[in-house]
């Protein structure tokens, strides 16, 4: 079944409804990395529930009332086994609170026809809120690879273009170990999907073990912007996109490169060990410290 470009774009997704816990929020920072040091109160404000300034990583977001493997169902005329996540975007309105119950509401922005045998791209937002006041927290984007599914007859563009790093050499240079059981701590967080967890099926795809979760990889990443340029205040990161390039074993180190112009940061995240970028064209958006 090929897509139908007017019924995929016209998909309806249900309001998804979320309780969370502060044991929730916890078990997220764990699977980011957190902990490493249980001395650093910079990461026990994360981990620890009566903390003074106990808060969510705002990366936390991302994992927030998804609408889970919609394009595993039949007819969305997606080759769900061939998808890949390509990029994703967050934009920050508010700290999301520690606890507490959001709504996610998801569209479709739009379908790419890449062409034949060149894929497909799915632009999907989704905007979470919390139930309690209507405040809008968060808006998470994400494209989606579909590489077996172009040539349906679809619109082959505007593409989303991707932030443009600087020609000089990174300003800060911040490296994170990642737990070898990583992956499966983080797939606590919403994603069970068994290529993460199960050997057979990593092998069955082709890789070695199974792969840390590419949004795992994305909270690392936020973690090192937040200590680094942000003095670990989860409120000052507004902004945080970049595109998924290589994947990343659990127990590999990230060193993620960084570059400061005023409010921009722009950054990439490689695994020294491989020689291989596997996080590419970052950009994030800093605001300035709260004068109180």
């Amino acid at each position: 079944m090929a897509i139908d470009y007017d019924r995929l774009k016209a998909r309806q997704f249900a309001d998804v409804e979320q309780a969370y816990s502060a044991r929730d929020s916890i078990l997220y920072a764990l699977g980011i990395g957190l902990g490493a040091d249980p001395l650093d109160p910079g990461q026990i404000r994360f981990l620890f529930e009566e903390d003074a300034g106990f808060a969510t990583l705002p990366t936390q977001s991302v994992v927030m009332a998804g609408p889970g493997f919609w394009v595993r169902e039949p007819d969305s005329g997606v080759t769900w086994q061939q998808v890949l996540h390509g990029e994703q975007r967050l934009a920050i309105h508010a700290p999301l609170p520690p606890e507490g119950v959001v709504i996610g509401r998801t569209r479709i922005e739009d379908i790419i026809d890449k062409g034949p045998g060149k894929g497909a791209l799915i632009y999907v937002t989704r905007e979470i809120s919390d139930k309690a006041t209507g405040q809008l927290l968060a808006t998470s984007s994400s494209t989606t690879f579909a590489r077996a599914d172009g040539g349906f007859g679809g619109p082959s563009g505007p593409v989303k273009p991707v932030h443009t790093l600087p020609d000089r050499a990174p300003d800060l240079v911040d490296n994170v170990q990642t737990l070898p059981q990583a992956a499966l701590i983080y797939r606590l967080s919403g994603d069970p999907n068994p290529l993460h967890a199960n050997p057979a099926v990593a092998a069955s795809a082709g890789f070695n073990a199974p792969i840390l979760h590419g949004l795992c990889s994305y909270g690392v990443a936020g973690w090192s912007v937040l200590r680094s340029c942000c003095d670990g205040d989860p409120a000052r990161l507004r902004r945080f996109d970049l595109r998924f390039s290589s994947p990343v074993y659990p127990g590999e180190t990230l060193r993620t490169e960084i570059w400061r112009d005023g409010d921009q940061v722009s950054f990439r995240t490689s695994v020294p060990a491989r020689d291989t970028i596997v996080l590419n064209n970052g950009l994030a958006v800093i605001a300035a410290p709260d004068p109180a």
